[in-house]
């Protein structure tokens, strides 16, 4: 007998920047080890929807996008975590900068600035949204891991950060 598996689709809009890059990320390494990615235009994100039955993300009217929590905004990288349970304190670390990123809260991480500026160049830099999911993973793995180490204690930043006095 032959075993057959079928993989989730994901679908969100083109020309990705920060969250449409963090998601697929997010899914990849927690949620679908095998996820098929879609960008396309955003007015054709039901149709896809309809024809595919992929997910959608970060997109409107859709389950997994930006939502206000306590009166602030988060993003589609924390609905996922939401619908998904998904409690790594490194993760939820992770979402913390990417919520700083890709929307305007009160406070942001000072890591969020730098993630905003690389998404910029990395989009820019990419001949398309597959190209910039691969140039920009590695630069969630390693967010990833400083998270890990900061939750363990082992890892601050160190300049042009204000750090609380101790």
């Amino acid at each position: 007998m032959r075993l057959i598996v079928k993989y989730m689709k994901w679908v969100t809009r083109e020309k990705a920047k920060v969250d449409r890059i963090a998601c697929p990320w997010l899914i990849k390494k927690f949620v679908d080890k095998n996820p098929e990615f879609l960008f396309v235009p955003p007015e054709t994100i039901p149709q896809v929807v309809k024809d595919t039955g992929a997910i959608a993300y970060d997109a409107k009217g859709v389950e997994l996008t930006h939502y206000k929590e306590n009166g602030e905004e988060r993003v589609s990288f924390d609905a996922i975590i939401k619908k998904y349970k998904l409690t790594d304190p490194a993760l939820l670390e992770l979402a913390k900068i990417v919520r700083g990123a890709d929307a305007k809260i009160p406070n942001p991480s000072p890591e969020s600035a730098g993630l905003e500026a690389a998404a910029h160049g990395f989009r820019n830099l990419a001949k398309d949204d597959f190209d910039n999911m691969r140039l920009q993973f590695p630069t969630y793995d390693a967010l990833y891991k400083y998270c890990q180490l900061k939750t363990e204690g082992t890892q601050k930043l160190e300049y042009n950060v204000a750090q609380p006095a101790r």
